[in-house]
């Protein structure tokens, strides 16, 4: 046990004193807070720079004055030479476009949109929402219907989600649930390849250098090969509470500045005092939602299950990179062997994204949050929508157990692998590797 942790403290000390692991850790946080930003930026830049103008030949006569201008678009009436207003479009400088609309309209229900380049899904959207707006209400005063009576008419149900549970009864929000499963699906998927690919190629490396032939004179194959595992670990384990805590810190100081800053303050009271009236759908109002909606979340709960199941998962799924690591002498031969790796997990992240978040508490979500291949995954995309703790205890019991069967069989392999040299390996050599006693 002593040497085991001799190597662990090894792996672990030699990758966190490195520069690289304190800059991915620091500025890994930095960065996402830094997308974030300029996500929200360029958004806002694309919608000032989506100014443009539509000419407008109505030939049907039934639109003059009834098209509204919006805040990024202006419809101008024009004449009806469809052609030299071709030539304008071709010759004006901006965003312009040319809608012709036939005689025909109200039986055709189609219109033509010139432009010197492909029209977005936006101009698209708002030329057929307006006209449609003007046939609309003129199909209601052919009618005989009264479109302001029809619109009164509208009832909004607002639905309060509420779960049931031994304590009573709590807040759920499913839009919540959904995006958090989603991202931890995504994060589990890439992490457990990325700190399983760092085991598989620290012993590739150390075997082609011959440093693995002085190692093993001094411990046990098995316990080189649980030192490296659980060292690693432990780094991507530390690497993720530091982010989450680092996150954490920025995005409270980021909310606070947005929040609780008065200039954001003063910019929606002067909104509201041009128009008259509070502004719909307020930046302020969005954050607000937002943040209600992640309280209704437990974030203990799922932080918790995380950092169990990745731990979990990662050791799992890092025996089975360690056996192949061993059995090579070169990544460029390790893709035979990590394809029957994969599969699990690539079948179970493919499914996140449609059956497990659609039906979590379905047959299907159960079991593949119970086999050990595929629970780090499909218990993480549950556990946001709410699961029982035993369901929990046993599926963490399983994976626990699936570790150390797995673990036996790859220091199996582990220990012929990591000698043989200039012999490709094969799945019938693994066997035997299996099969060796002593």
């Amino acid at each position: 046990m002593n040497k085991i942790l001799l190597i662990i403290k090894r792996e672990y000390l030699s990758r966190v004193k490195k520069k690289s692991f304190l800059l991915v850790t620091f500025l890994v946080p930095l960065f996402l807070i830094g997308i974030y930003a300029l996500t929200i930026y360029l958004t806002a830049k694309s919608f000032e720079n989506n100014q443009a103008t539509v000419y407008m030949v109505d030939q049907s006569g039934l639109f003059k004055g009834k098209i509204e201008n919006t805040d990024d678009i202006t419809f101008v009436e024009g004449s009806g030479d469809v052609t030299a207003a071709k030539e304008r479009i071709l010759t004006d400088e901006g965003k312009n476009f040319l809608l012709v609309i036939p005689p025909d309209i109200t039986a055709s229900s189609e219109v033509t949109l010139f432009s010197k380049e492909t029209a977005s899904f936006g101009v698209q959207g708002t030329v057929t929402d307006q006209l449609e707006e003007v046939l609309r209400d003129r199909a209601y005063a052919d009618a005989g219907i009264d479109r302001a009576t029809v619109e009164s008419i509208r009832p909004k149900v607002r639905v309060s989600a509420k779960e049931i549970t031994a304590e009573g009864e709590k807040d759920s929000s499913a839009g919540a649930a959904m995006g958090i499963a989603m991202s931890l699906s995504i994060l589990v998927y890439i992490c457990l390849f990325l700190y399983g690919s760092q085991v598989m190629r620290g012993i590739i490396e150390e075997k082609n250098s011959r440093i693995v032939e002085v190692v093993i004179s001094s411990v046990k194959p098995f316990q080189l090969m649980m030192g490296k595992i659980l060292g690693i670990g432990l780094v991507g384990l530390t690497q993720f509470i530091l982010w989450i805590v680092l996150s954490t810190a920025l995005a409270g100081m980021a909310g606070t500045g947005m929040i609780g800053g008065d200039g954001l303050k003063a910019q929606v009271e002067n909104e509201q005092l041009v128009s008259g009236h509070p502004v719909a759908g307020s930046e302020l109002g969005m954050v607000d939602k937002v943040t209600h909606e992640l309280g209704k979340v437990d974030f203990q709960t799922i932080i918790t299950t995380f950092l169990l199941y990745f731990f979990g998962g990662y050791l799992l799924y890092s025996a089975l990179f360690a056996a192949v690591g061993s059995a090579v002498d070169s990544e460029t031969e390790t893709q035979q062997f990590m394809l029957p790796i994969t599969i699990p997990l690539l079948f179970t992240y493919i499914l996140s994204f449609g059956v497990l978040v659609n039906d979590p508490h379905g047959p299907l979500a159960f079991w593949l949050s119970m086999i050990p291949f595929t629970s780090p995954i499909a218990m993480l995309v549950r556990v946001p929508f709410g699961v029982p703790v035993w369901e929990i205890a046993v599926s963490f019991a399983l994976l626990v157990g699936g570790f150390i069967v797995t673990t036996w069989v790859a220091g199996r392999i582990y220990r012929v692998g990591i000698l043989m040299y200039g012999k490709k390996a094969s799945y019938r050599e693994l066997v035997k590797w299996f099969r060796y006693r002593g």
